[in-house]
């Protein structure tokens, strides 16, 4: 079970990436562009994702995640129940969105310090944060 813990240092530790709370709802955003969200109540997030993978996402996992709202489909993102990931998929998720919203050259930077994504020597996976 993933919680906003799980992954706020590393949507914090990423370049560009700073936290802000909006409404008191924390988000992340690069510049204006928010792409990782957490409900009042800390139990759903959301985040960028492509437009066109999204129902097949959806449909492979409708425990785990849930379009948009309607007035938000114009973006690119989904919906997820926190609970239902596990930390290092929820990890997985802020990167990619996060990824979306740099740079290429800032994307592949860190893909030269992290080539395994956050991986067996990143903290979270040796227990610690």
């Amino acid at each position: 079970m993933a919680t906003v813990e799980d992954v706020r240092w590393l949507a914090s530790s990423l370049e560009r990436s700073y936290e802000v709370f909006v409404r008191g709802r924390l988000k992340f955003r690069v510049g204006s562009i928010v792409y990782v969200a957490f409900s009042l109540d800390e139990t759903e997030m959301g985040f960028g994702f492509p437009k066109e993978e999204r129902a097949a996402l959806v449909a492979g996992a409708p425990e785990k995640f849930h379009l948009p709202r309607e007035s938000e489909m114009r973006f690119n993102w989904v919906e997820s129940s926190l609970g239902e990931l596990d930390p290092i998929e929820a990890c997985e998720f802020v990167v990619d969105a996060w990824r979306l919203c740099v740079p290429k050259k800032v994307s592949a930077a860190y893909d030269l310090t992290h080539p395994g994504g956050p991986g067996p020597d990143h903290p979270m996976n040796r227990g610690e944060r």
